[in-house]
């Protein structure tokens, strides 16, 4: 009993500070993808278009794509350990404004609130993350990442399993989730104020790393933002309209397509946790070529096959394209050492905002065209993934040199 009252070692309290960040990342995500989820629910029982589904997701991942820098920025500046759980109750709020959604703008309302809820736990959360990484921040990016996207894998089979059966106002049932997670983040937040109390050795690390000239830092963050322009918009045409395209083209019902949904969005978040530990063993950059322009061969081939190599090449395509955020993301944080609110949350803002835009626009595609279109116009996305050739090499080479 004596060695059960004993403290934590500070590598251990980190590592379950970690972990539980994590689990919060899981329970936010997860709330955020029944939103996509039950887009076919919503699209009957509010006659909706393809263009205003996808005015549903721009709603909310605009509102987290133009809160997120603001919130980085500030808490830079003075971090709030308690807005963790603030953001966590804003999207609370919107759950139960979804549930109870009678008419298309209460919708917006909603994944706005949710939005907000975003914009303050991801560049707050991916800090205290990087504070619990004890040096291994790919790896410790990749622990946080994979937890949203294992929630954004879970939730739309738990939409298949509850909402779909019992209608919209089951979504109220997740509020639950949501109050789990503030409590969570109670805990988190009181190891960021302890953390943040406590002497900083490392605080002279901004001091080792190399600099660029501004106008080589301005154009490497131009290529970084490219690839996340590259990577969300395609992901949004499959997060978005997979299911429908599916649906259309080989004739599934609704929960088969969800299922096979679940696969993809499980295979994101398998490759989430390989990008960041590869990309700190083999440098991040080798890491964004494969990931982004090695997806390449399997987007050409997926809108001409069968059921069963879609599946399967919509898996190959979550597993090896999730592996390139986290290596993104401390990327950019290495090229601008004690920014880390500030980059992650206009990295994340701006993932957010182009997968909203993306959204919407291929929704507004698709009602013009066809989904198949869609699939084969966004195929070629991945080809941007070229410019990673023009990224500055490895920190550590640049030192040397």
């Amino acid at each position: 009993m004596k060695d059960l009252a004993r403290p934590l070692p500070a590598t251990a309290l980190a590592g379950t500070v970690l972990a539980a960040v994590s689990a919060c990342h899981f329970l936010n995500d997860m709330v955020q993808s029944l939103i996509s989820a039950v887009y076919p629910m919503l699209k009957v029982s509010f006659h909706l278009s393809f263009a205003q589904l996808g005015l549903v997701t721009l709603t909310y991942q605009l509102t987290a794509s133009l809160l997120q820098p603001v919130v980085g920025y500030c808490t830079d500046r003075r971090p709030r350990p308690g807005s963790l759980v603030m953001g966590m109750g804003s999207t609370l709020l919107g759950l139960l404004l979804l549930a109870s959604a009678t008419r298309f703008p209460m919708l917006l309302a909603g994944a706005s609130l949710v939005g907000m809820g975003s914009a303050v736990f991801h560049p707050e959360s991916s800090r205290v993350a990087r504070m619990a990484s004890g040096g291994r921040h790919g790896f410790a990016q990749s622990v946080f990442q994979v937890g949203g996207n294992a929630g954004s894998a879970v939730g739309p089979l738990l939409a298949a399993l509850v909402i779909v059966p019992r209608g919209q106002g089951s979504i109220a049932w997740f509020s639950l989730a949501a109050l789990l997670a503030m409590a969570l983040l109670t805990y988190v937040g009181t190891w960021y104020r302890r953390h943040l109390a406590a002497p900083k050795a490392a605080a002279h690390a901004a001091a080792l790393h190399p600099g660029l000239s501004r106008g080589r830092l301005i154009a490497s963050m131009g290529i970084l933002g490219a690839l996340i322009f590259s990577k969300y918009f395609y992901m949004a045409s499959l997060t978005n309209f997979y299911m429908f395209f599916l649906m259309d083209r080989f004739g599934l019902p609704v929960r088969s397509a969800q299922v096979r949904l679940f696969l993809f969005l499980g295979a994101v978040a398998a490759g989430t946790i390989l990008g960041g530990p590869i990309g700190d063993r083999i440098g991040r950059k080798r890491v964004i070529w494969a990931s982004i322009l090695g997806v390449l061969p399997f987007t050409l081939l997926l809108p001409y096959v069968s059921l069963g190599w879609t599946t399967a090449l919509s898996i190959v395509i979550g597993l090896v394209l999730s592996s390139a955020f986290s290596a993104i993301l401390v990327y950019a944080q290495e090229l601008v050492p004690g920014r880390v609110g500030l980059i992650s949350g206009l990295f994340f803002g701006f993932a957010f905002g182009m997968g909203g835009l993306g959204a919407a626009l291929l929704g507004v595609l698709a009602d013009h065209t066809s989904l198949a279109f869609v699939y084969r116009v966004c195929a070629f996305l991945p080809a941007i993934g070229i410019l990673t050739a023009f990224l500055p090499g490895r920190h550590r080479e640049q030192a040397q040199a």
